[in-house]
């Protein structure tokens, strides 16, 4: 019953999340930029004890600077905190920071008071995904509706300023372990210096749930100075400035990464970062003519090969897009969110039946990814199974938090499925979720 294991996960980050009531988070989901970021954070998670193939490292699309644990398999990075970042290391050490809330039972302590908490029995949690297939080899993703209760909203953000000690200590031991420079803490936490002297309207998310004073500062530089040493690893860093390099060609104005994309720290990401410009332009000439460069530069690889079928079937090329992610998804068989884009072009060239076989294989290791979901609704509806088309539909409205359009899908679809079957069954949950989401 895969719904009833994300609520755990759902309440945590209705709580986390920094908003106004009924407001909620989104993901970016880039299968490069998300491969970029397990890299980068392999080396750091198991020197903290963690299981770096289960810990996964999400993208929130948000401008601000933060940070956050959900539970012990997640954690999230606002997109304003990597693009402000300077190295690998710095990354490097916020991930640490977070691991160790993780291996320290930060998370698990706070999630058993807030169980404890009358406070808590008030939040308006409705649904949410942050949990993988049956499988449970997914990724997490999802937008998340929550009711107003900011006294158990505060109570499960807040870390006390003795877990931020605790957590300074340990990120810098995993640096250390890891053989990483440990500077990068420092250069981490110099960006919120001077934030606690601002109203907490005007502070960064990340000062208000991670406690920052000249104290703890101080101490962090001791504990740096006292754990000197480590590298930072070409690698390491090419993965961190492909990661941002994308990043911010996705985020900023066209214009604005073509004046720095010369400035990339080799000649592919240049070029991965003048393509994604110019197609955001749009010039579909020069953004597959400068996609195509870095392909020669880089020819084997699949998430090279995804940026140039996502230029090419958002540029209505569809059958070039097909031959493209087909060799992308060869490249990269497991990767959900390349299978995916294959399934997208293949729908969009007329292909509902090869589209579903990889929107099928793409779901099962990837349960979240709302796209997906969307997807696979258009082709069981146009492959003639109005049934299932209605139950990938309740499922995205579930993911995305619309549990009244949730319900009213999966009402459609347990009327139309054998009884009892696992189909049948996944209804069943998107009901049970709706229900209680009308009775808070």
């Amino acid at each position: 019953m895969i719904l009833t294991r994300l609520m755990t996960i759902a309440l945590a980050v209705t709580l986390l999340v920094s908003a106004p009531a009924r407001a909620g988070i989104s993901l970016l989901r880039d299968a490069d930029i998300e491969y970029g970021l397990r890299k980068i954070a392999k080396p750091v998670l198991t020197a903290a004890g963690l299981n770096a193939s289960q810990v996964k490292i999400l993208l929130v699309d948000d401008s601000s600077l933060n940070a956050f644990v959900a539970d012990t398999k997640h954690i999230f990075i606002h997109s304003g905190l990597i693009m402000k970042l300077d190295s690998a290391a710095a990354l490097q050490a916020v991930i640490a920071h977070e691991a160790a809330h993780i291996s320290n039972g930060h998370i698990t302590r706070r999630m058993s008071n807030l169980r404890m908490a009358q406070t808590a029995a008030g939040v308006g949690m409705v649904l949410a995904a942050a949990a993988g297939a049956a499988t449970g080899n997914g990724q997490a993703a999802a937008a998340i509706a929550f009711g107003s209760a900011n006294s158990a909203k505060r109570l499960f953000l807040a870390h006390t300023r003795a877990e931020e000690s605790a957590a300074d200590i340990s990120s810098v031991r995993y640096l250390k372990r890891a053989g990483i420079d440990p500077t990068g803490a420092v250069e981490v936490q110099e960006l919120f210096r001077g934030q606690e002297a601002l109203s907490v309207g005007r502070q960064d998310p990340y000062a208000r749930s991670h406690p920052l004073s000249r104290e703890r500062l101080r101490a962090l530089k001791g504990l740096v100075a006292g754990n000197s040493g480590g590298t930072r690893d070409s690698t390491t860093e090419y993965w961190f400035a492909r990661v941002r390099g994308k990043l911010t060609a996705f985020k900023r104005a066209p214009s604005w990464t073509l004046r720095r994309a010369g400035g990339s720290a080799t000649k592919d990401i240049a070029l991965m970062r003048q393509a994604i410009a110019y197609h955001r332009q749009p010039n579909s000439g020069k953004a597959i003519k400068a996609i195509n460069q870095a392909l020669a530069i880089r020819p084997t690889d699949p998430y090279v090969m995804e940026l140039k079928g996502q230029i090419l079937l958002e540029s209505r090329k569809f059958d070039q897009a097909v031959q493209t992610y087909r060799q992308a998804a060869s490249r990269a068989p497991r990767e959900a969110l390349i299978l995916g884009g294959l399934g997208r072009a293949l729908l969009a060239a007329g292909h509902p039946r090869d589209a579903l076989k990889a929107l099928e294989k793409a779901r099962a290791r990837d349960f979240s990814d709302a796209r997906i979901l969307r997807d696979l609704a258009v082709a069981y509806s146009k492959t003639g199974q109005p049934a299932l088309a209605s139950l990938a539909t309740a499922e995205r409205y579930a993911l995305q938090g619309r549990l009244k359009d949730a319900g009213l899908h999966a009402k459609r679809a347990a009327d139309r499925l054998p009884r009892g079957s696992n189909q049948w069954q996944r209804a069943q949950d998107v009901l049970h979720a709706a229900n209680q989401a009308k009775r808070r």
